[in-house]
Order: structure tokens, then C-alpha cells, then sequence
């Protein structure tokens, strides 16, 4: 069975960051990606960005895109508007998130005026503008929840809302991700589990991404990278040592989806690719 192999990128803020983006994905093109998500600012500071990127790549590529789309200070109005203009640019998929507050995940949310506060509100908004809608799990646990079981019920609500796909934060242990693909089984929730990859590049990066997402950074694997983090090309080539790994893990398990977030470069997503053989 063919494995899935998607890539998550983001609206470059400037004109050298867009050739950036674009001559990464030139190369991405050859790995044959089923789809390309695009994320979205907080507070909607590149929606435009992000409904235009979206819609050029597969206009440029031929690959199926997803936009991401969330809460945060944004009225239901204004939410509908996005989804217009996101129809409008031939986006039929997005990505609905609740987003973080100004302050991170584990800050205190702030309602805007007639706006939404749940990922699960977003979703149903989006399904009855006629998209096919996905969210997001969290292997770990979303910092916000009280427990695991607390984040299996907020899925439950998403998927009842409308949600037919989920991609997950970055982790690193394929336990974890045993143990939702169980949860979810069990629940007898239908809906289609895809796990996110991060490459590691860059170990102080790696290591704020984790604090604001509440991903576990196993010992082991947090020590190898502290060791060399002053050397940049080493980071890299445990990046992607440590994430064919996890996927090879993945794929013993029964995974038949891999979704890699870029931050908008190529090498490392392109060497885990043909490291597992799942590209010609």
C-alpha cells in the first residue's frame, strides 16, 4: 500500500522569503507530495498571504493544498469571510484550529466579540460552507487539557462537528502514537489520524517548540542534540537520523501517512523520504 507523504509550509513575509519558499518547493515537487498545508498567522496576520499562497501552489505545481484557519481574534463574520475568500481561490480543504493566545497555549484565551472559542465551533463552521475540514491532536496532550482523556473527548467533539482528517503536533516517541491510534480505535471515532514530523535543524528551536506545544522531548534524544548543538550541520544530520526513525517505528505499526512540516526547506523532508523508500 502506498504511503501518504504530505509537507506543512508557511506564508513567507517577504519577497526573499517567497523565492525561498518557492525554490523549496521545487524540490519537494520530486518527492510527490499528496498535499501541501499552509499555516495561518495569529490573529490572522497572513490570511491573505496564506489564501494566495495556498491557491499558487497548486496552480504552480499540480499538488492539492490545504489552508489552516483559526479562532483567534477573528469575529464568526469575519471567520465566514476567510472561507469565502478561501472558496473563492479554489481551496475546498482547511485546517480548523482553535490557535493559541497571544501569551502561548497555556495562556489564558480571550473571547473576541461574537467570535469562536472552541476548534470544534471552527469545524462546523467550515463543514457547513461546504469544505472538507481537519484539525489538530496532540500525541503528548495539549498543554491546555486537563489529561489525555480530557483530549480525547475535545477529538470526539471535533469529529461530531464535522472533522474527517486530524494532523498531530511533532513528537518523538511512536508509544505515543500507538497509544492515540488505540484511543481512537476504541472510541470508534471516524476519522483519518495523521502523524506530523519535524526534522530538527536547530536544537534551541527545537527546544521553544516543544515548551509552547508541551511535546516530550525524550532524554536521550534532547541530550544527543544539546551535545552538538553549536554545530549546524550535525543538528541536521541527527534531524533526520532521528526522525526516519520514528517514521520507520511509525510504519511498523501500521501508519500509512507521514506529514512533515518544512519550515519551508527541503533537504532534510527529501533525505527521510528516500531513506524509507517510499519514493522512487
Amino acid at each position: 500500500m502506498r504511503t501518504q507523504v504530505s509537507i506543512e509550509l508557511f506564508p513567507p513575509k517577504d519577497e526573499v522569503g517567497e523565492e525561498r519558499l518557492w525554490s523549496a518547493l521545487g524540490q519537494l515537487s520530486e518527492i510527490n507530495p499528496d498535499f501541501a498545508s499552509v499555516t495561518y498567522g495569529a490573529g490572522g496576520s497572513t490570511r491573505d498571504r496564506t489564501a494566495r499562497i495556498t491557491s499558487e501552489i497548486t496552480q504552480r505545481t499540480g499538488i492539492p493544498t490545504i489552508a489552516h484557519l483559526t479562532c483567534v481574534g477573528a469575529s464568526r463574520t469575519e471567520l465566514a469571510s476567510v472561507l469565502t475568500q478561501y472558496k473563492g481561490a479554489g481551496i475546498n480543504k482547511v485546517l480548523a484550529l482553535r490557535g493559541d493566545p497571544p501569551t502561548g497555549p497555556r495562556g489564558e484565551w480571550v473571547h473576541t466579540a461574537d467570535g469562536l472559542d472552541h476548534a470544534d465551533q471552527l469545524v462546523a463552521l467550515a463543514a457547513e460552507s461546504g469544505f472538507d475540514v481537519g484539525v489538530a491532536v496532540f500525541p503528548d496532550g495539549h498543554p491546555a487539557s486537563k489529561n489525555l482523556a480530557d483530549d480525547l473527548l475535545t477529538l470526539r467533539r471535533k469529529v461530531e462537528a464535522g472533522a474527517s482528517f486530524a494532523i498531530s503536533q511533532f513528537f518523538f516517541d511512536a508509544s505515543s502514537w500507538e497509544r492515540l491510534m488505540a484511543e481512537v480505535s476504541r472510541a470508534n471515532l471516524n476519522i483519518s489520524l495523521i502523524p506530523g514530523i519535524m526534522p530538527v535543524t536547530n536544537v534551541k528551536q527545537l527546544i521553544r517548540f516543544a515548551e509552547l506545544s508541551g511535546t516530550e522531548i525524550p532524554h536521550s534524544i534532547r541530550s544527543k542534540f544539546e551535545k552538538i548543538a553549536d554545530d549546524p550541520s550535525a543538528v541536521a544530520r541527527m534531524g533526520v537520523e532521528v526522525a526516519t526513525t520514528l517514521c520507520e517505528e511509525l510504519l511498523a505499526i501500521g501508519v500509512d501517512a507521514l506529514h512533515f512540516f518544512t519550515l519551508n526547506s527541503s533537504p532534510a523532508t527529501r533525505e527521510i523520504v528516500t531513506n524509507l523508500g517510499l519514493r522512487a
